[in-house]
């Protein structure tokens, strides 16, 4: 597990929120995205199963996602605010509300890409 200050793994991973609304318009699964957003919403931990820090990010004008940021494979986000701004890589899920953001960390035994969450300049993965 990782949480520090240094650059995501690679700079092919530049924010481009344009996709993610690409993505959730053309109701689009399983791919890859990055982007950034602010948080609008801090909610209750998921604990069923792998436990997930859950928060909602605004990502443009019509869009938000829900961040689903597992804690068991990756260290929380300390001190996580309303209006603070976030940046993201993991894979995106469409649903109607916006989509959902997973694989935010590190993907056990390389069988995923892995993902990451970045706050305050400290990345989480």
């Amino acid at each position: 597990m990782c949480c520090c200050a240094c650059e995501p793994p690679s700079a092919a991973h530049a924010t481009d929120n344009d996709s993610l609304y690409q993505a959730w318009q053309q109701q689009l699964s399983n791919i890859q995205l990055s982007g950034s957003g602010i948080v609008t919403k801090i909610l209750r931990d998921d604990v069923k199963g792998s436990r997930h820090q859950r928060f909602i990010l605004k990502v443009n004008a019509q869009q938000t996602i829900l961040v689903a940021h597992n804690i068991d494979l990756a260290p929380r986000i300390p001190n996580l605010r309303e209006g603070d701004t976030v940046e993201f890589y993991g894979e995106y899920e469409w649903n109607a509300k916006g989509g959902v953001l997973h694989w935010t960390h590190k993907a056990p035994h390389n069988r995923h890409p892995h993902g990451w969450l970045r706050h305050q300049d400290k990345q989480y993965w």
